[in-house]
């Protein structure tokens, strides 16, 4: 399984060790405002040990990030396959840090390292980005990786109930032609 590396990062496999951090973002109301209720422990472990699985069984999808100059845990970073039952497909890029780790560049700088591996290796011809027409945070970080929105391909996920986290916003990039 590949790990990805940045000035400032390393996007790896997950540790045990990286439960109680992950559970605690995922406990923090202001982390989970955009993605729906809280988790509970059990909840957090369970996403760990799919995201796990999946890295190993098809090379890529939510690594760990930690810091690389202190080893701390800051969050996730990764590609995964769009949900069945969207109105989009294909292949979906994606971050989530813990509030200490806010405003400090990662969410880019380790979604640009996943972007890199997702042209590069794994060949992919285009990403999305998929996240509530509210997170103007995570729209943001999308325009500055050169990712582009088109409003007519915007939906309503039915997995979510009625409210703010139901319309979803659609950005894309295709791989760049060299």
């Amino acid at each position: 399984m590949a790990e990805l590396r940045t000035d400032r990062l390393l996007l790896r496999h997950w540790r045990e060790s990286d439960l109680e951090p992950w559970a605690a973002m995922n406990a923090d109301p202001e982390v989970r405002e955009h993605l729906g209720e809280p988790l509970t422990t059990a909840q957090s472990a369970a996403s760990m040990a799919r995201f796990q699985d999946d890295l190993v069984e098809r090379g890529y999808g939510w690594w760990a990030v930690e810091v690389a100059a202190t080893g701390e845990f800051v969050g996730f970073a990764g590609l995964d396959p769009v949900d069945e039952g969207l109105p989009v497909s294909g292949v979906e890029i994606g971050w989530r840090l813990a509030r200490s780790a806010w405003g400090h560049g990662y969410a880019t700088e380790a979604a640009r390292a996943v972007l890199d591996h997702g042209f590069g290796p794994l060949a992919l011809p285009e990403i999305l980005a998929l996240t509530t027409a509210t997170n103007v945070r995570s729209q943001a970080v999308m325009r500055r990786l050169g990712m582009t929105h088109d409003p007519a391909e915007d939906f309503e996920d039915p997995g979510e109930p009625e409210g703010p986290l139901r319309h979803t916003v659609v950005f894309r990039l295709h791989r760049p032609v060299v």
